[in-house]
Order: structure tokens, then sequence, then C-alpha cells
């Protein structure tokens, strides 16, 4: 099969490129789940979404198009079709959060002379990637009288940014004999942030210098990092990567290089046959637990509140939608990479540069925990993408016996819905900076907006 390149015209090539500006941007202004949100709800806005909470009129008709917001880490963006909602809807669902580190609640302390932060790091990681890079730091601070305070410190040329340290390779001997998993351990991810003293505190020096930095720049004490969300996050922005810019780097696109794809599709809808949605959530590489998570009620919810709006609401109807409805698990897979090809399976392997690809299942061991889809929807979904000509590939997520993973996809599928992973290929899954081809997260966007139009 040729490469999704090989297809293109000189018009279709700049589409591309420009479709990958546009994702670079999302990409640099949604580090966090919150900033991914609030990005998106500014784009959704532009194409005349309304937030639902807002609306004084609780009646929706056909072309409405409304957004529902949870604890501003969710976003599930809604097109009202001309189809009864209980006949189904065409879903698209993708996660926010990214492999990260999170700073701790009492994380202050001081040793020999330098600041720290104690951490605690967020997803599947390889701990030793992380170590000698150059962060930046995101979050809310919220104050015992509700104060909100607001951070992002690490992203404009002018800012510092902070790190955790590496052990010189000098000293490294008996490091290096270590398992790739004990090279660097969880407790060693110390996030080092100043080194001057206070001239005037008696004790803890720098940590009295920091603190009172903290306090003067952003009204901060350090009780108040109780009730924080700061991540850790790789500072700088995305960036082209290859020589001939075919490729994307940055930080997070597992898996907001399918969110934004997902995005863009929803926000082009106008007056479908069956309702459009797209779901952001928090919570994935951790199990999709919690009240962001995919398993907690909001997404129920605001179909209940849906059904409400337009025909009416009864608990058979939401089983009903809920049986009725088709998804997109939109997530990535892993892209082929010739320099550890021996944990792939070629003829079931994701390719850089050939299409949006589709994940049957996912799990571990035996299928461990995956959704797996049936034939049937896999067909339809075959013939749309045949129909629009939007390139394809399957895949699984290495070799049998050599690892895998999981999506939202199950969560769903508990729903009694049809659902299959549908991503994109990345090369650097969960390490700081990870890549992933313009082509393909072009062909991602038009297979999303050809399934929400066309799948019935």
């Amino acid at each position: 099969m040729k490469t999704v390149w090989e297809k293109l015209n000189s018009a279709q090539m700049k589409d591309v490129f420009d479709f990958s500006e546009g994702y670079k941007k999302y990409l640099d202004a949604g580090k966090t789940e919150r900033e991914c949100v609030e990005s998106a709800i500014v784009l959704a806005k532009k194409q005349g979404f309304k937030d639902f909470a807002a609306m004084k009129n609780k009646k929706l008709k056909a072309g409405d198009k409304v957004y529902f917001v949870n604890k501003e880490k969710n976003l599930c963006l809604y097109v009202i079709g001309t189809e009864p909602l209980s006949n189904g809807l065409n879903i698209l669902g993708a996660h926010i959060d990214s492999p990260r580190i999170d700073v701790k609640q009492v994380p202050v302390y001081e040793e020999d002379g330098l600041v720290l932060l104690d951490t605690h790091y967020y997803g599947g990681v390889k701990k030793y990637q992380w170590v000698a890079q150059p962060m930046s730091l995101h979050g809310v601070v919220i104050k015992k009288d509700g104060t909100r305070i607001e951070i992002r410190i690490g992203e404009k040329d002018s800012d510092p940014v902070v790190g955790i340290s590496d052990l010189l390779i000098h000293l490294a001997r008996e490091q290096l004999v270590k398992s790739g998993a004990k090279v660097v351990e969880g407790e060693d991810l110390n996030l080092l942030v100043g080194s001057i003293p206070d001239t005037k505190a008696k004790n803890e020096k720098v940590k009295s210098y920091f603190l009172n930095l903290l306090n003067q720049e952003y009204g901060i004490e350090e009780e108040d990092f109780i009730s924080a969300e700061l991540e850790i996050v790789p500072a700088g922005k995305a960036r082209d990567y290859g020589l001939d810019r075919s490729m994307v780097m940055g930080y997070g696109h597992d898996d907001r290089i399918c969110a934004y794809t997902s995005l863009i599709a929803i926000l082009e809808m106008n007056k479908p046959k069956r309702t459009s949605c797209c779901i952001l959530v928090d919570k994935e590489e951790v199990g999709s637990q919690g009240n962001t998570g995919m398993q907690s009620r909001f997404f129920e919810n605001t179909i209940a509140e849906l059904l409400e709006a337009t025909e009416g609401f009864n608990d058979l109807k939401l089983r009903r939608t809920f049986t009725n409805s088709k998804m997109l698990s939109s997530d990535v897979s892993a892209g082929f990479d010739p320099n550890y090809a021996s944990v792939f399976e070629k003829k079931n392997t994701a390719f850089l540069g050939m299409g949006i690809c589709l994940n049957k299942y996912t799990g571990a061991g035996g299928k461990s925990g995956c959704s797996d889809a049936n034939p049937e929807f896999i067909a339809q979904i075959r013939n749309v993408f045949d129909t629009s000509k939007v390139q394809f590939q399957t895949a699984e997520l290495g070799r049998v016996d050599a690892g895998g993973g999981g999506t939202i996809a199950y969560v769903l599928a508990n729903l009694n819905m049809e659902v299959i992973d549908a991503g994109i290929a990345v090369q650097n899954m969960h390490a700081p900076y990870e890549v992933a081809s313009k082509v393909d997260i072009f062909e991602a966007y038009r297979g999303y907006k050809a399934f929400l139009e066309k799948i019935k």
C-alpha cells in the first residue's frame, strides 16, 4: 500500500501542513486538562456552540450546538441531529490527560543549599526519560478563601524553567547496572526550584527565599500547596520534526492529537441526521476512574439532559440511546519503530504515514481489559472510510506477549454501544516528546468527520 503522502496533490499537501499548524497551537495552549478544555471552548464558541448550563430555554432542535463542562476537566460537545436522540448518537471520544509529574501536597523542602519540590509521577512513564529536561509548571492553586491563582511558568522565552537532576556519567557506574525501572526511582523525581538564600532567615534560608518569592509574585503561602493542582510538564513548543517537516514533535500527543482532530471534526458539523458528539475526558492514563474520568456519570447525565431538552426523558429512552449509539474511541496507537522492530508484528502494526489506525481490541495478556469490536461494526467503518476515500490501517499494540495497553473504549462499550479504537500512530509514546506524522493527523480528522456524517 502507498503512504498517504504519495497520493496527495499540491493543494492537498498544503491542507495537511496548514492543519498541523492549528494542531501545534492547540498542543502548546493545552498542556493540562484544564487548559485543553479552555482552548476547546474558545474554538467551539467561534463555531456557534453554546454552554447548555447557561441557557435559559433548555429546549433544543435539530442543528443546535451545545456543550457541557465538568469540573473544568471534561467537555462534551453536541450537534443535535434531525433524527430522535433515542435513535442513537455518533460519538468521538478522546482523553486530554497525558503522562506527567505532579507536585505533592506537602512538597517544599531544603537540602544542602537547594530548595526542591517532592513529586509523584502520573500515568505510565519511563522515569529516567523525565530527568535532565527543561520543565514548566502549570496548574491552579486555590486558597482557603476560594481565591484562584493560575500558574503557567516556563513557556515564555523570558520565563525560568525547572527540572529534575540526573547523575553525571562520571559517577554513574552503579546506576548504570540497574534495570531501566530502577535507574531513576519515583521518590528521586525531586524538582529543583531554587538556590538563593534569604539572608534574614535563621533556618532553611533557601526555602525561606523561595516561599517569600512565591508569596510576592503569586500570593501563595506554603500551606496553599494542600489545595493546589500543579503539573510538571516539558517546557517549550511543539515543533516540526524531520528535515522534510513531515512530522510533529510535542508533549501530549497521547491523546491530545486525537482530541484536537475529533474536536475540529465536530465543530464543522451542521444539522446531521444522527446527533454528533465529541467527548474529551480526564484520567484515562490512570484507569478512567474518579469524577472526571470516563467512568463518572457526567457523560450519562449530559445525555439525560439532552433527552429532556429534545423528546422528553425517561430511563428506557436513555438506555435505548446508549444501545443505538456508535463510537470511535479516538486514541493513539504504537507507531512502528525500526530501532525496536522486535516488539512489533509487522502485519498487524501501525506505520507512520499510512493513515488513521483501527485497533479492534487493546488490552494485554490475552486481551485482558479490552473492548473487542464487533465485525459488523468494523464493516460499517470500512465502508464509510472507503467511500470517503479515507486511508486507514489496522493494528495491535505490539507483539502478543510484548506488552499492551487500554483506552476508554471499554467504558462506553459497557453501556452496550458499538465501539472501536480509531486513532493515530505515535512514536515515543509516553515520553516527554512524542512524534506523529502530519498526514496521519489530517487523515484522522477526515476519518472522524466522515464517521459523524455517514455512520447510520
